[in-house]
């Protein structure tokens, strides 16, 4: 069965041929052509209503003329009489076709129409007999022809991975997904109406730096031809920003792209929108004031309520929003006090003590945030400001005058996720310098996220910068809130995702090495290309196992529901799978250094699926995923691949 006529089966269709469809497509085409009827040729068609407000409002258009334009999502021809379903931006209206308003050549041309065709219509508006507002056609054009048909109406786009990299067929298909793009817009919209009724000014800041500094993160590097220099893109929008608060304009934002080379999973994709706020004048608190507005207005506006619900659990924005220390969260989870503590040693013992992992450049602040993300943050289900950070993690914030060790730093939680993160900014130059030269050694020492000193903002800010208050907002992050929706990939139009080409350039000495490994049929993204010259085998059969012990172990296959990076763990991907029973499966393992997860969800692997519950940091993983191991030749290291099946496998299958 050839590649596309797969498509077709893996959306629920019975397999068909392909080309057979693709061919009499453009046969119709040619022969709309050849009698001069080119929908290509079409410049512009007249529409004045959508579908929304004729169906919302029957009664101003019931018998009056309109004219519409969109889809055929489906299509119904019974003799003289016809029914489609045309869909537009706002969602969908029928529309009643009949031989006598069309006409014979006409209706004859219809009756031709593909599903996906785009096509404009004029007619007048009546309720049919079963009370469905609908247009009876009087003139219908074709203004495009779809060459490529959408997948069968009743199962949908239900692939994810096909729905991330083909947003355009999941928009038309899924009614879901296309609200909470729109969703997605009147949150955006409502945010810069809220901050321009309080006198703020929205900017645009560079993406390309020299410097890409203003947050913990790894950039992606690039080289400029045109100058013959190498640039980075920008993790934050926060330095530019500063720049222009000590320019004098007072109250600035940007809402933009920034790019962080980091992992991706339910929360995180390298490049994601960021807004970050500046207001002079004013400190973190101001800026818990405007945020817990904000996200009022946001709540009451888009969802027209402030009591919101996220994946079941009831979000109340509508009452004052909890404060806290950091060191009040850890004291209240924990019983440590860690304004107790005054030596690293003891840190480091009650670290060892809850297993938490640290490094040696840790300091106590470092520990106190390690022991907040392990036991504080899953447990902020209602907005909560958590404040005062150690001065350790918060490089470019304001001391606490009663105490030097905090600073006057929040982060909003809800659902136990960080909202966003505020500082009464440092506006010390001297101080600010120091705190860079502490962010190159720590650069020097290997840290890829550090800061470097960037000179000529420390030269602004020897021109003297105002007491400023300033915060940072993931705008995806928030639209994932107000939209309901678990995963960062569903509130991003086009979410990063790994090429399932490779480069041009690789094509043909790579040819033969496709060609071997066409037997995939694509079911499964294969690890780099391995050296099987410097690859190892185990001895078979070293160690023997007994036939009725082996046939105890339970191997079924399972499908990829979601995957996501564990929190703290460079190895790890927690796994929920399907694996038949109807109730989800985790299943964690040490796959991240080969696999990316965003290209395992939709995947069949294989799983034994009997063995007891084991915790693997603080989380029970129920059974184990299967792997092919092997290791290098006169080496140590192991390389691990993912044991894939044929898709059309179904969940819970038991192997034999």
């Amino acid at each position: 069965m050839g590649e596309k006529q797969k498509e077709l089966k893996g959306q629920g269709a019975e397999p068909v041929d392909m080309n057979h469809i693709l061919r009499a497509r453009r046969d119709k085409l040619s022969e709309l052509q050849g009698a001069g009827e080119d929908p290509f040729l079409i410049t512009k068609f007249d529409q004045r209503e959508h579908s929304l407000e004729i169906r919302e409002h029957p009664e101003a258009f019931e018998g009056k003329t309109v004219s519409v334009a969109g889809r055929i999502l489906s299509k119904r021809v019974m003799g003289k009489a016809s029914f489609l379903h045309l869909q537009d931006r706002e969602g969908k209206i029928q529309v009643y076709v009949t031989r006598d308003s069309l006409g014979e050549d006409r209706y004859r041309g219809f009756k031709k129409l593909d599903i996906g065709d785009l096509i404009g219509v004029e007619g007048f508006v009546f309720t049919t007999k079963m009370g469905e507002i609908s247009i009876h056609a009087e003139k219908l054009t074709l203004l495009s022809k779809s060459l490529y048909p959408l997948p069968e109406k009743f199962h949908g786009l239900q692939d994810t991975d096909v729905r991330y990299r083909q947003r355009y067929v999941d928009l038309i298909m899924n009614e879901d997904s296309r609200a909470v793009f729109v969703k997605r817009s009147r949150i955006i919209h409502e945010i810069r109406s809220f901050l321009a009724d309080r006198d703020f000014i929205e900017v645009e800041t560079p993406m390309l730096v020299d410097n890409a500094g203003g947050a913990a993160a790894r950039p992606f590097e690039t080289h400029y031809n045109a100058l013959d220099e190498d640039v980075k893109l920008r993790i934050s929008l926060e330095l530019y920003l500063k720049r222009l608060i000590i320019g004098g304009l007072e109250r600035v934002f940007e809402i933009g792209r920034v790019f962080r080379n980091e992992g991706l999973d339910t929360r995180h994709n390298p490049e994601f929108t960021l807004m970050e706020l500046y207001q002079a004048y004013t400190d973190y608190n101001g800026m818990m004031e405007l945020t817990e507005s904000l996200f009022r207005h946001i709540a009451e506006k888009v969802c027209g309520t402030s009591l919101i619900s996220y994946q079941g659990t009831e979000i109340d924005l509508g009452k004052p929003f909890r404060r806290l220390t950091m060191t009040e969260a850890v004291k209240e989870a924990t019983g440590i006090d860690f304004d107790e503590i005054k030596e690293l040693e003891e840190a480091r013992r009650l670290a060892k003590e809850r297993n938490i992992p640290f490094e040696e450049r840790h300091g106590i602040g470092d520990i106190e945030n390690l022991f907040f993300e392990e036991f504080c943050e899953e447990k902020l289900i209602q907005p909560t400001f958590v404040m005062d950070h150690p001065v350790e993690i918060s490089p470019l914030t304001k001391r606490k005058p009663e105490d030097p060790s905090k600073v006057e730093r929040f982060e909003l939680y809800i659902y136990g996720r960080e909202m966003c993160n505020a500082y009464s900014e440092l506006n010390d130059p001297i101080d600010q310098r120091e705190r860079f030269l502490a962010q190159d050694a720590l650069a020097a020492a290997g840290d890829e996220e550090a800061n470097h000193t960037d000179e000529d903002f420390l030269h602004a800010m020897e021109i003297g910068m105002p007491p400023t208050g300033g915060i940072g907002y993931g705008i995806d992050r928030l639209v994932m809130l107000f939209t309901d929706t678990p995963a960062i990939r569903d509130v991003l139009l086009f979410p990063t995702l790994k090429s399932l080409s490779k480069d041009n350039t690789q094509v043909h000495e790579d040819k033969k090495d496709e060609e071997a490994a066409s037997d995939n049929n694509g079911f499964f993204t294969p690890n780099d290309k391995i050296d099987f010259s410097n690859v190892k085998i185990e001895p078979l059969f070293e160690e023997e196992v007994d036939f009725d012990t082996f046939s105890k172990s339970d191997f079924r296959a399972v499908k990829v529901k979601a995957c996501e990076a564990v929190p703290k763990s460079k190895k790890l991907l927690k796994f929920v799978l399907d694996d038949g029973t109807g109730t989800d499966r985790i299943i964690l393992s040490g796959i991240h250094v080969y696999y990316e997860p965003e290209e395992l969800v939709g995947k069949t692997l294989i799983a034994i699926t009997n063995l007891p519950p084991r915790k693997m940091m603080g989380i029970d993983s129920c059974g184990m995923l299967l792997s092919a191991v092997n290791n290098k030749k006169d080496s140590d290291e192991e390389e691990l691949h993912l044991l894939m099946v044929d898709n059309h496998i179904p969940a819970g299958a038991k192997l034999y």
